[in-house]
């Protein structure tokens, strides 16, 4: 009866702490060039595959272009939510 109680009151605090940490997270908006790191200038931009990129300068634009998975990638895992376009 006592480990019963142990792991529903485990079970309830683990609750307690998980969900609300991942109920509705979104990632921050772009504010950083992914190329350079420099702020971004929201009239310099790529889309690529529904998802648009903000750049610092013209220089960053060939420079995604030639690889923009992989600087998508980047912007996701600094937990950057990049803008879907349609």
């Amino acid at each position: 009866m006592k480990s019963l109680v142990k792991i529903t009151v485990l079970a309830l605090a683990i609750i307690t702490f998980v969900l609300p940490a991942t109920a509705g997270f979104a990632g921050t908006p772009q504010t950083k060039c992914p190329v350079m790191g420099n702020e971004i200038t929201k009239d310099l931009y790529a889309d690529h595959k529904g998802k648009r990129v903000y750049f610092c300068c013209q220089m960053c634009l060939p420079k995604f272009k030639k690889n923009p998975a992989f600087f998508i990638k980047k912007l996701e895992k600094q937990g950057v939510e990049v803008e879907v376009v349609k």
